[in-house]
């Protein structure tokens, strides 16, 4: 293991530590620094983000951030500020056609809850998705832990029968995702690939960023080679460059698949893409729980710690 994927997995680690979450959320420039990676805590915030990512030709996906929710309250929440949130896009002309839908996460609707949990999660979860065929948009249903994997794709095939533009999401680092991507790529299904920011065991999922790396390419090919509508998340310039040759070998038009890349990392190089004539869409989170998302985002791409830390010394 090399000190990339060692740093990886301390990052993982201080994700799930209270300590380190209260140390990080006292230090005075924090907020400043966090600002970087999630724009605000308000619907407006998110409305105005993605407004900012329509003039220049960037698409969007938003996440109100939140999840293992054990309240019934906190699900209900969380289902509200995402039909409040899709009225907003709507209102404001930035939902139709899918130019900014929303990425949901089973867990933060409810799913861990005693008892009728996954059935009250995927409620919210078909109540969102009604609220976004209003507006005239899509919804992408994130994956989390490798223990949820199989009901979150349980809960899609139950929204898709009735929602058939759900997306899906599927993990690269998991050794089960070849299949599941050849499981996924048929016609008029979306699936955005990522490489995946749990802490995982070794029995199921690959450590090393090489091998992770190799695995997305895999996965990539089967979802380029399939019929369905393939989602790049990734800020790779390896890996894009492959997305766009295998897009060429399979003679896919742009508007056939997307690049995703997260808001606040490589802002220029998202507008390149979009100005190429690819689709280019910006994962957007907002909300209070900002901190597990923030060290799962420094985990993935390590060289965004050095940003954080010189903004917690004081020197950015």
């Amino acid at each position: 293991m090399d000190a990339s994927d060692l740093l990886r997995n301390s990052l993982l680690q201080l994700s799930k530590s209270g300590a380190a979450r209260r140390t990080i959320e006292r230090a005075p420039v924090s907020r400043g620094v966090v600002r970087r990676f999630v724009p605000g805590e308000r619907t407006e915030d998110a409305v105005a983000a993605t407004a900012e990512l329509r003039g220049t030709n960037r698409l969007a996906t938003i996440d109100y951030l939140g999840e293992d929710t054990l309240d019934l309250t906190q699900a209900i929440r969380t289902r509200d500020a995402y039909t409040e949130l899709l009225r907003a896009l709507a209102e404001a002309d930035l939902s139709q056609h899918g130019m900014g839908e929303v990425s949901l996460k089973l867990s933060a609707l409810g799913q861990a809850l005693p008892g009728d949990g996954p059935k009250v999660a995927l409620q919210h979860a078909r109540e969102i998705c009604e609220a976004a065929a209003a507006a005239g948009t899509t919804v992408t249903l994130d994956m989390e832990d490798h223990t949820t994997t199989d009901s979150t794709l349980e809960a899609l095939g139950e929204l898709r029968s009735d929602f058939p533009w759900v997306g899906a999401v599927i993990q690269a680092y998991l050794r089960r995702s070849e299949g599941d991507c050849r499981d996924l790529a048929h016609e008029g299904s979306r699936v955005r690939l990522c490489k995946g920011a749990y802490k995982e065991p070794e029995s199921v999922a690959h450590q090393s960023s090489a091998e992770v790396d190799q695995s997305y390419v895999r996965c990539l090919k089967v979802l380029m080679g399939g019929a369905g509508y393939p989602m790049v998340a990734s800020h790779d310039p390896r890996i894009i460059e492959i997305a766009g040759a295998l897009a060429a070998h399979h003679d896919r038009e742009a508007h056939t698949f997307e690049y995703q890349m997260l808001y606040g990392i490589r802002p220029e190089e998202q507008k390149r893409i979009a100005d190429r004539g690819d689709q280019m869409r910006v994962y957007i989170p907002y909300g209070e729980e900002w901190y597990g998302y923030l060290m799962r985002r420094m985990a993935e791409r390590p060289a965004n710690t050095m940003f954080f830390l010189r903004g917690l010394l004081g020197r950015s």
